[in-house]
């Protein structure tokens, strides 16, 4: 699959966008295991332009690690425009893209976001002006729409769309219109948060649009190997996206690449190969805290920065379901504030794991 000439490779699978998780440190680990490209958190576009805070840090690449996305978000033409002009200047990703997708309250609730679902010609004046200010790609990432009640059934409420289709269908169309390279759907509409199963119909319908040229990535409950392949010989998506299974498990991507190529799963990682890459993760994460940008001139962070940040990863890790009375221990981990603590805990997991197998 190609993104204009950025070529990604057959069937890609890419690490999803999330606030507070793709920062460079764990990018760079799922890129080690076989991501094929990868995503920065949110980049506030109001924030970024008024200096507010740590967008710049947001938006560290390191060449590692490509090729690798900066998405930005914000609710107006120009702030958009200004923001993405920073980002390729300052960063220079191999692609800039927008979030019309998150469904949070603090972003949607003011109007970015899948927010934009709720005014797409603002949506699509964006991203026109956008991608004529840039020279890198520009690519989209948004929902199935705002609230449809049944979606299957509900019909594109834009301005002079016709009558007999599907909002994210028509939208696709005219993002496409717009100039961008890429779209990314996820299979919910904003109002269904993270709740119910991802429907993935509509992003087929997108895909199999025979007025669609650009590579339509699909996105939502991809957890297994198995979800990929499906994604893929079902709906012939051009690439899947995936976000939140990723959490304490990195390696996913070296198994789902496996799987796609080879048909089998990847033997070689075992509970040791995995307690060690937590490990290394943990790491990672302390030591990405602890360095210091003297062009951002940045005071020097402290090892509980990075202990904050990868101990989600570590408690939501799939190896401790199933674990008898593992809750304590999981709260031990979310409360851990230095390496060795959670090292211990780690220790402490393998051996009860190993106990139950």
């Amino acid at each position: 699959m190609k993104i204009q000439n950025l070529d990604l490779g057959n069937q890609p699978v890419v690490l999803a966008p999330m606030e507070d998780v793709t920062d460079q440190a764990f990018r760079m680990l799922c890129k080690e295991f076989g991501a094929s490209m990868v995503y920065s958190e949110f980049v506030s576009a109001d924030a970024l332009i008024r200096n507010v805070g740590r967008q710049f840090e947001k938006m560290r690449i390191d060449d590692d690690e490509r090729p690798v996305a900066i998405q930005i978000y914000g609710r107006d033409v120009p702030t958009m425009v200004e923001a993405a002009k920073i980002v390729e200047r300052e960063a220079r990703p191999d692609i800039l893209d927008i979030n019309f997708g998150c469904p949070v309250k603090k972003i949607a609730g003011k109007g970015a976001g899948s927010g934009m679902l709720k005014n797409p010609q603002l949506l699509l004046d964006i991203t026109r002006e956008v991608v004529k200010a840039v020279s890198i790609p520009v690519t989209v990432k948004t929902r199935l729409g705002w609230d449809v009640p049944t979606m299957h059934d509900a019909q594109c409420t834009m301005p002079d769309a016709p009558a007999n289709k599907a909002f994210i269908v028509e939208l696709a169309e005219r993002l496409q219109d717009c100039g961008i390279a890429a779209l990314t759907i996820h299979g919910r509409t904003r109002s269904q948060m993270y709740q119910g199963e991802a429907d993935w119909t509509l992003i087929g319908e997108v895909k199999n649009n025979p007025n669609i040229s650009i590579p339509i990535i699909g996105n939502g409950d991809i957890c297994t190997a198995e979800d990929a392949k499906h994604a893929f010989d079902t709906y012939g998506v051009d690439a899947v996206m995936i976000g939140r299974a990723t959490f304490g498990q990195p390696w996913l991507f070296k198994d789902v690449r496996s799987y796609l190529d080879n048909g089998c799963h990847d033997e070689s990682m075992t509970l040791d190969w995995k307690m060690d890459v937590l490990k290394q993760q943990v790491k990672k994460s302390v030591a990405y805290s602890l360095r210091e940008d003297n062009e951002l001139k940045e005071k020097k962070r402290t090892e509980l920065g990075g202990i904050i940040h990868v101990r989600r990863h570590l408690a939501n890790c799939p190896l401790f379901k199933g674990i008898p009375d593992f809750k304590q221990t999981r709260i031990k981990i979310l409360r851990a504030e230095t390496q060795e603590e959670l090292f211990s805990l780690l220790d402490e997991a393998k051996k009860r794991i190993t106990a139950i197998q």
